[in-house]
């Protein structure tokens, strides 16, 4: 518990919220730049996966120069006049327009979304909905895998994955004895490269977060220059 509470951004102590405080500073400095081109309006944010909560840490609640659209599986109650909560599917977002919003967020969803084709979907739809992208991933080449945190998971067998998921309490998730609902979980999360994910946002740069020396988590960004 004390490790799972130590990495789990939940926990406003925890080591990933301090690298969320961090990249956060960054995209703030990349936010104002968005600013400078629309003055007398918010910035408009969709946060593919997002929660009213982490935008609370981030002192961004109930200002008026961004509106933020929390877009989610489930539609979630708020209470900030500046963040509303929709339904949605990263992968298809036909209900929005090309450019309509200012800037795509995203925090740790893409590598869960079971597979490649399912990336390069969701990567296209947040290129054509915002006119600029904020899109963060963990690396798949760190080795400590960061939903069971534990060493190398990600590079062990699917069998192996599954078993372990079936019989320990492993990171973030309870022990899942049911084999279907195991593999359920296994498949769904498939980190991500940095090849791959600037082959899937090619016109971006790239923020890296490192931790001893390594490279923790990769994200993709297009903004002003």
């Amino acid at each position: 518990m004390a490790s799972s509470t130590f990495l789990n951004p939940v926990y406003k102590d925890s080591i990933n919220q301090k690298f969320r405080e961090k990249r956060f500073k960054f995209f703030i400095s990349l936010l104002d730049k968005v600013k400078a081109e629309n003055p007398g309006r918010p910035v408009r944010i969709l946060d593919i996966g997002g929660l009213e909560v982490y935008w609370e840490r981030m002192n961004y609640l109930d200002t008026n120069d961004v509106h933020i659209t929390l877009l989610n599986l489930e539609k979630n109650s708020t209470r900030s006049s500046n963040v509303v909560s929709v339904k949605g599917d990263a992968t298809n977002l036909a209900e929005y327009k090309d450019g309509q919003f200012d800037i795509v967020h995203s925090n740790s969803v893409i590598e869960h979304l079971y597979d490649k084709a399912n990336h390069k979907k969701m990567a296209n739809e947040a290129m054509r909905v915002g006119r600029y992208y904020f899109v963060q991933t963990p690396n798949y080449w760190f080795p400590i895998e960061p939903h069971w945190l534990f060493p190398f998971f990600q590079w062990l067998p699917f069998g192996t994955r599954v078993f372990l998921t079936r019989r320990f309490n492993l990171g973030h998730y309870t022990k899942i004895p049911d084999k279907a609902a195991a593999k359920h979980l296994v498949s769904e999360i498939n980190l991500i490269t940095e090849k791959e994910m600037k082959a899937l946002f090619p016109d971006g740069k790239v923020y890296r977060e490192m931790f001893m020396g390594m490279k923790k988590s990769i994200t993709m960004y297009r903004f002003p220059e």
